[in-house]
Order: structure tokens, then sequence, then C-alpha cells
């Protein structure tokens, strides 16, 4: 691994930290007295401050830093979150974010322009107000003050040694030096060379080094420990604490390598000890085998090594890049379509064992498929939890007291969906706090709670994931909605359109019936966007809204958009492929029963039928006998007569290019076997021009099917 690779790493993890950091804030300001949450937050600074110094990022090492000191007394219990250092931590992580970002993008942090910087500054001044008050030293510290001091408090000798293949893991001893000078003053170093081999056989990747460093500082034994996070299992790193007893200096040398005499030379060159205090070391002598202290004990100014279960647990887990997964998704996808193109040959030769063996790879390559699929499959809990910020910091704008509840966090659906659903979803959730929360005094006198609640839910149904935005405020005024569209000439004058259709007209370019325009909406721009970004993703949106209770806006999208199950049909001399998810039942349309009224009986229930035919303008005459695939969506059926069922077919969606842009009914198009185009049908958007043109017809004379 190379260091832009390592760099590329530090950048991600920083990115998941600073989520966490988020999250964490964000629940301090319902629970200030959380222990566990605080600790967490400190962690969390600690590690993105420790990994930038390896890499000598100074602007997020000095930020972090002050930040890090903040929360070691909040930690300590010297200090109170409240809400106002809530807010002022919740701008800090945004600035680190914003360094993070700008190293992502440059590599390095040397274009830092000057308002970037003075917003630094001045986060970092804020942060320093709650570190003018005297730091008192943990308890565990100043239990520990032997008569022994050397050269006064703070003075910590550190004997580090590190692993052969450091550099080959991306290491370099030098940016842990450099770490640690940022911690307080490295009053002293020594490097050993003992380990040096000849010049000739020396490799220049393998590291022989150690050192014997003695740290001026404040800082804790935890934090200073916490500098070697990365190599904890490539190095042996042994700290004596200030004013440190006889014993502890015995510990420390007897676990060393090293011969005992030299170590106490040099904790002499490093200022640890006197010579008088060296000589008192020799003369009380190493311990006996009898009196030797426990491996434990030997622990305690040692590194606390990683367990061998948690060693485990990291081995299980390894992070890809969305770009590999992407183009492995790409090869299963033509690995798919040649294992078609292979079927049709066997079927063809009439050979047996070929047709078996090709049968054989069709079940292997559904296999390979399904695994590549679920590499992809990230939960959505995720995606809601960035809603908390959202709903904090907006209801703070609006004056109003909003709280968001998730459900459905665990369900799963393809990384590329999730990626893409984040705009809408933050438009819908703006937009039911500015327009669908009422003020406090107006749910006081509508008999509601004074905090009004946002809800974020994502279930499975029928092959699709289903994510809901409801909100428990005044809903949607109907006969507002339906004046408006009267106004902008999108409902004739006599027209009295159902109840769905009006709160369906808001997804209208440009609808809006804001009294005032805010910053947050009311400009008529976001609700057209959000069904359009939507629809770019093969799902639906609906709406459901009861004045005065509250309005839910549901989406339903594709689990994955690379490769699904497929049903084949035929018409004509053309193949069609329906997502297999949607597909109810076929039914034979015997000679005779033309179903001219557009309408079927079906087992006593009226079903309106749309003939593909018709709507695609073929002229190739088809077979004797006609056949009805019942599909479903979102609540709808409708029956689609075509000529032909070609069976189950495993589908490769590729999309289609900007000509077909205004197609109806197309949501794509696959690769056949036998190398010939089928274009795949978009059922929702079929459904729903099936459903307006039932409203349009006079009362159907349904034909009987049994």
């Amino acid at each position: 691994m190379n260091m832009d690779d390592v760099l590329q790493t530090f950048i991600a993890e920083s990115r998941e930290l600073l989520l966490q950091m988020e999250d964490a804030l964000l629940q301090i300001e319902q629970s200030p007295q959380d222990l566990d949450t605080i600790n967490g937050l400190f962690r969390v600074a600690h590690t993105i401050k420790g990994s930038a110094g390896l890499f000598g990022l100074m602007p997020i090492v000095e930020f972090t830093h002050v930040a890090e000191s903040v929360l070691d007394r909040v930690r300590s219990l010297e200090v109170k979150v409240d809400e106002a250092l809530s807010a002022l931590f919740l701008d800090a992580r945004d600035h680190i974010g914003q360094l993070i970002d700008l190293l992502a993008e440059d590599g390095d942090l040397e274009r830092l322009g000057e308002p970037l910087r003075v917003q630094g500054q001045r986060l970092a001044e804020r942060l320093s107000m709650y570190l003018q008050a005297p730091v008192a030293l943990p308890e565990s510290v100043a239990q520990d003050q032997p008569p022994m001091a050397a050269e006064g408090p703070g003075h910590w000798h550190l004997s580090v040694r590190f692993g052969a293949d450091m550099f080959r893991n991306g290491m370099d001893p030098l940016a842990f030096l450099r770490y640690l000078s940022t911690l307080g003053h490295l009053a002293h170093t020594v490097t050993l060379f003992d380990a040096l081999p000849p010049l000739l056989s020396m490799d220049p990747e393998t590291n022989y080094l150690g050192f014997e460093l003695a740290l001026v500082s404040d800082a804790t034994r935890e934090v200073i420990d916490g500098a070697f996070d990365f190599v904890r299992d490539d190095a042996l790193v042994l700290i004596l604490a200030p004013q440190a007893e006889i014993q502890a200096y015995l510990t420390h040398i007897d676990a060393l390598p090293e011969d005992n005499a030299v170590l106490l030379e040099l904790l002499v060159r490093c200022g640890t000890l006197t010579e008088a205090q060296a000589a008192l070391v020799i003369q009380e002598g190493s311990p006996t085998p009898a009196d030797a202290p426990a491996a434990p004990e030997v622990a305690q100014d040692s590194p606390p090594k990683a367990s061998k279960g948690a060693a485990n647990n990291e081995g299980n887990l390894i992070r890809v890049d969305a770009a590999k997964l992407d183009q492995l998704i790409n090869l299963v996808g033509e690995l798919i379509i040649a294992g078609a193109g292979a079927n049709l040959v066997a079927v063809r030769s009439g050979i047996g064992e070929m047709i078996e063996a090709t049968s054989l790879l069709s079940r292997l390559v559904e296999e390979v498929r399904d695994s590549a699929l679920t590499l992809r499959m990230v939960q959505i809990g995720a995606t809601f939890t960035r809603f908390q910020r959202v709903v904090r910091d907006v209801s703070k704008e609006l004056g109003k007291d909003i709280v968001l509840r998730i459900g459905g966090g665990e369900t799963e659906l393809d990384k590329t969906v999730v990626e893409r659903i984040g705009d809408p979803l933050t438009h819908l959730v703006r937009n039911a706090m500015d327009h669908g929360i009422e003020a406090v005094s107006t749910r006081l006198q509508r008999g509601k709670p004074a905090q009004g609640t946002v809800r974020l839910n994502a279930y499975h149904e029928s092959g699709s994931i289903v994510i809901e935005v409801s909100d428990d405020g005044g809903g949607l005024a109907k006969h507002k909605i339906l004046a408006k569209a009267r106004e902008r000439g999108l409902v004739g004058d006599g027209q009295v359109p159902a109840d769905k259709d009006i709160l369906n007209l808001i997804f209208e370019p440009g609808f809006s019936t804001a009294d005032q325009v805010s910053n947050l909406s009311g400009r008529g721009v976001g609700m057209d966007v959000v069904k359009r970004n939507i629809t770019a993703l093969r799902g639906s949106v609906s709406l459901e809204s009861e004045e005065g209770q509250g309005t839910t806006v549901r989406i339903r999208l594709p689990l994955t958009l690379a490769i699904i199950d497929g049903f084949l049909i035929g018409v004509g001399k053309a193949s069609y492929v329906i997502p297999l998810n949607m597909v109810e039942e076929c039914i034979e349309l015997a000679p005779g029963q033309g179903a001219e009224s557009g309408f079927l009986d079906l087992r006593g229930d009226v079903l309106p039928i749309l003939r593909l035919r018709d709507m695609f303008a073929v002229q190739e005459p088809g077979g004797i006998r006609e056949n009805v695939v019942v599909v479903h969506y979102a609540g709808l059926r409708a029956g689609l007569v075509v000529d032909r069922l070609q069976g189950e077919f495993q589908t490769v969606i590729k999309p289609l290019g900007k000509v077909f842009g205004e197609a109806q009914g197309l949501g794509g198009f696959t690769i056949l076997g036998s190398g010939a185009v089928a274009l795949i049908l978009d059922i929702p958007n079929l459904l729903g021009l099936v459903a307006k043109e039932a409203t349009n017809r006079s009362t159907p004379r349904p034909l009987s099917i049994q």
C-alpha cells in the first residue's frame, strides 16, 4: 500500500468518524451527562488528530488539539455541555469536515484559503475560552507521585521499538515523533542502531531503528499511548510516567531487549534519571524470579495489546473501493448475457449433455449475481441518521420544536440508490418542517403536543423498498391546491378531480401554495425535482394527506439498479421484459375475447387492460391466441395483452439514450442471448397511463374470465 492509498483510507475513515461525532453531539444535547457518549466524542477527536499527525497535516492537528483539550475537560466533569457548547462543537466538526474535503480534493492542505484559515482561528479562540481555568491532573496520575523527581512534573519517558515491516505497512517513524511533538516538547531523542545489519545485506524497506524519548508534556498516559494506535500490533512501546518509583524503572528496563546497564545509561542521557538516581536503581537490583512482577504488571507501562478476538473481528472487514464493485457488477452482467447466448446455442444443438452443462452454468451465474449484488447492499439507517442534524438546525431556524423519529433503519438497498436518494429526502424533510409542522401556539390550539414530529421509515414491499416521510402537522389544504391549479390553468373550471389527483398537483413544476417565501421553501422549485430524481431511479412517489392531521410522502424504489429477474414477452417480432416481481399471473385470451372495451372481468374483479400491440404500433401479425399478463405495482393492477409468453429471464438493465427521453412506458433495454435487443417496460408508468385512460372511459362492459 503506497502513501496515497493510506491517505485515501485516512480521508474515508475521518469522514466516518465525523459522522459519528455529529451523532454523538446530537445525543449529548438530549443527555448532557452521558459519559459514554462524551468519551466516544473524545476518542473521535483524538483519533483524527493522531491520524492527521502521521501525515503532517498540521491545520487539522492544531485545530483538533484544541477541541480534544476541551473534550478532555468535559469528560473530567470540569466543563458542562450546554446548548452553546454543543452548537460550537457542531461548527468545529463542520470545519474539520471542510479541511478533510480540501485534502480529498488537493491531496494536501497547501491551498488553505484565508476564509477557511480565519474560520478555524475564530473557532479555536471560542473553544479556548473553555480552557482558561486550570486543569487538574486525573486522580490516577496524582496518586502516582513518588519521591523520585527527575526533571519536574510532566517528564515522560518512552521506549519505542518499531516493527521490521513498518515501512511496508505505509508508516514512518518520523511521523510518530512529529506527532509526539504536538503533545509537548521532545526534550531528548536517542536513536538505537544496534539492529542495523551490514550495509550490503540491508533491506531499504525494513525498519531496524528503535528510540528512547524524553517527552515533557501535560498530556495523560492515555493520550500519549494513543499516539501509537496504528502500530499497536507491530511495535513495542513502553511508557514511564513522570516521577515513577524505582520498581517501575526496573520493570521497564527488564521488559526491553537491550542490556539493563545500557538502558540505564540511555535513561540518564534522556534526562529521565540523574547519575545518582541511576546508581540507586542499580543498587536496588533486578527483581528475583520469585519477586518478579507478573505479565499484567509489566503491561501497565506498555500499551494494551488488542485481544485475539478483536483482531479477528477487524480482519473480517475489508474496505473496498465502490468503483471496483461497480466493475464487478458490470462483468457479472456481461457474464449473464454470454451465459444466455451459450444456453441458446445448447438448446439449438439438441445435445443433452450440453444443455445440462449450460443449465448448471446458468444456475451458478445466478448465484454469483445474487452474491455480487449483496456486496453493494447497505443499510439505509446511516442515511436516515444524518437528518438528525438537518432537523436540529432547521427547527432552530424556524423557531419550532421538532423531533425526528426513525424506523426501518436496518432495511437494505443498493448503495447507488442510497447515494442518489439523499437530496430528495432532504427536500422532503425540510418541506415537512417548514410547511407541515405548525407553530407551537397553533399546535396547542388544535390540541396537539407542542413538539412536532417528523418520521422517516423504510420497509420492503413486493421486491421494492418503500421510504416514507411523514409529519403530524397541518396537512395539505386541498381547496387551496385546487384553486391554485385552476389559477394556473392546470385544472378546468368545471373539473373536479379526485382527492389523490389534487394532491399530486404539487409535483407540477413551479407549483406552490406557500403564503410567504422563506429560505427553505415556497418558491415552487422542489417537489417537481423530487419526482424527477425519483423517476430517474425507476421509482415512483405518492402522497397522502389529511387536513389538520399530517402528510405522508411515500417513495417506492427498486432494490438495485443493475440486474433484475425479468419475464420475457413477445409482441410481433419484438421482445419486451417485465420485472418479474411485478408479474402476478398470466392468462390465455381465447379467440373472440378481444376485450375491445378495455376491461376484463377477472374472477369478479374489473381489470383494466392495455394492448402493447396498439401502444407500440406493431404491424406484424400475431399468433392465433393472445395472452394477458397481470401486473401490479403500488396497489394498482392491470393486464397487458401480448402475443407470446417466453418465460423468466435474467435481465441486465442498460439505460436508454437521450433520444428516447420522451418515450413513455420504457425503462431501459437489455441484450438477449441471441444478440437481439429487448426493451424493458416501465410498469409504474404504464399503470399510470392505464388508470388515467380508465377514468376517461364510460362505464365498462368487462369480458368474463374465470
